[in-house]
């Protein structure tokens, strides 16, 4: 393992290190398929442009992103975010991005989203955590439900890709919402 910041049964995550930019980490955000239903795959990204985000994350303090690995191979297979984090309102907005396709389908996606609510409640102490989504991706949809997140709303063309707007559906969940469930699951 290198370096994990949160363990899970499957996963792990840690932050985000240079030499991930020299891995697959770029490609993902250049993939049709993976950035389908993302912000991503307008420009392209290149490896420079890696490195130099990686470089400055240490320094930005209203956003935590980290690698998720998988602990058989030991390989970076996303990255997980908390992002927009507000002390004031004690808010954050989560994204994820499997971009190994060959976990897609597996879990990862659940595992790695219960390790960072948690984190951001319990130990960041946050209150309320969001999400959103292009309304055609429905796995996120279903991974936010799956996560006791609440529906909140839909957002008209809220996104341009693809020569078309896309109308976003905006979810959340509250640090008792997320505790509540927790217990229920632990029995």
């Amino acid at each position: 393992m290198y370096n994990p910041f949160l363990i899970g049964k499957n996963i792990y995550l840690r932050g985000l290190s240079v030499e991930d930019a020299q891995g697959d980490y770029p490609s993902w955000l250049n993939d049709e398929l993976i950035c389908q239903y993302s912000e991503h795959h307008v420009y392209p990204y290149t490896k420079a442009q890696a490195i130099e985000y990686i470089e400055q994350l240490p320094s930005q303090k209203d956003r935590i992103m980290l690698a998720i690995v998988d602990k058989k191979s030991d390989k970076h297979i996303g990255n997980i975010t908390l992002l927009a984090i507000s002390s004031l309102h004690r808010s954050a907005e989560f994204s994820i991005l499997i971009g190994n396709k060959s976990f897609h389908g597996k879990g990862i996606s659940k595992e790695a989203s219960l390790l960072i609510l948690e984190h951001g409640f319990n130990t960041m102490n946050l209150h309320r955590i969001c999400c959103g989504t292009m309304v055609s991706n429905t796995p996120m949809q279903g991974l936010a439900r799956s996560l006791g997140m609440v529906e909140e709303g839909i957002f008209r063309d809220e996104v341009y890709k693809d020569g078309t707007y896309h109308n976003t559906m905006r979810f959340s969940i509250l640090k008792d919402e997320f505790n509540a469930q927790k217990k229920v699951s632990e029995k």
